[in-house]
């Protein structure tokens, strides 16, 4: 794992990625579904590694899942309320954070072009603006993953339901920092079936 405090002016943000939905709209666990022969899961948690992120957390549900994730140095917690939607993966990345991050990365599973040069760019636009939240637009259209400030560790544990995170935006509407990219497939994220027939891929 990497180091764990803030260095050379640079805070410490932990990566929380939530991976322990019940693929509702898919027919199968899509998180394990392979795309250009590795496992959709395995391809956000290699750019989260391979990012500047120097705590990376996962909320799984699925053991098969958990398996992937014991491949890489980092942390692989349990989710016994997946059911209560994804509050519940918000509220569990965030009691298993270091108390010395300054930031929580939410990044959600499904995102197959998800790409390290990403997420460094968020932390960046966080470590400069110092905004409450940080959120990622792909040719305008706004998508994950998504930084929140610790400031915001107690509003982010009040959410409840499947709604995460996004229902403090508005609250804070005023104070978002936005980092554009012109990458339309880097915000993809995947909910159905047909969603992958879209994409020119390899399974």
């Amino acid at each position: 794992m990497k180091a764990q405090l803030s260095i050379g002016g640079i805070l410490m943000i932990s990566g929380i990625i939530m991976a322990s939905g019940y693929s509702k709209r898919f027919n199968d666990n899509k998180l394990l579904f392979k795309i250009d022969g590795k496992p959709l899961i395995e391809r956000v948690i290699g750019a989260a590694a391979a990012s500047k992120l120097q705590e990376i957390i996962i909320i799984y549900r699925c053991n098969q899942v958990k398996q992937i994730a014991d491949k890489y140095p980092i942390k692989a917690i349990y989710n016994e309320l997946a059911h209560e939607g994804q509050s519940a993966a918000v509220k569990l990345g965030i009691k298993n954070a270091s108390p010395n991050t300054k930031g929580y990365l939410f990044m959600v599973g499904d995102q197959p072009f998800l790409s390290s040069e990403i997420i460094n760019s968020i932390i960046d636009i966080y470590n400069k603006s110092q905004a409450p939240i940080v959120i990622p637009t792909y040719c305008g259209k706004q998508g994950n993953p998504v930084l929140f400030s610790s400031k915001l560790k107690d509003r982010l544990t009040q959410v409840n339901g499947d709604k995460g995170g996004r229902i403090i935006f508005k609250e804070y509407h005023k104070e978002i920092s936005f980092d554009s990219f012109s990458q339309e497939e880097a915000g993809i994220d995947i909910d159905t079936e047909k969603d992958l027939s879209k994409l020119k891929i390899k399974s």
